[in-house]
């Protein structure tokens, strides 16, 4: 899938991932798609928003083109760092949300 575009000029951003309950599941691998309609349906009220929160990052990583070679490189302790000025230098540039 395509990494998140940002039309220059503007406000608009598409992400990967929507974020909501139905971009989140539709993004995620079958058997996790279970597992997250499951603990969204027996979570209370209050815990709603960082479930989502937690589970569109897990979609996010799931979409990613280059997913399965960060996912050895963690793995194997070679992961290259950023510091969070960097990241967040990163998404300005790329006209992402900073929450």
């Amino acid at each position: 899938m395509a990494q998140p575009t940002s039309s220059r000029g503007t406000d608009h951003v598409e992400e990967r991932v929507p974020r909501t309950a139905d971009g989140i599941a539709a993004a995620l691998i079958p058997a996790r798609r279970m597992e997250f309609y499951r603990e969204l349906g027996t979570s209370p009220v209050h815990r709603v928003e960082e479930i989502l929160r937690r589970w569109w990052c897990e979609a996010m990583l799931d979409t990613d083109p280059q997913g399965e070679r960060l996912a050895a490189a963690a793995m194997e302790g070679t992961l290259p760092l950023s510091t969070m000025a960097e990241v967040t230098a990163r998404r300005r540039e790329q006209g992402l949300p900073l929450e």
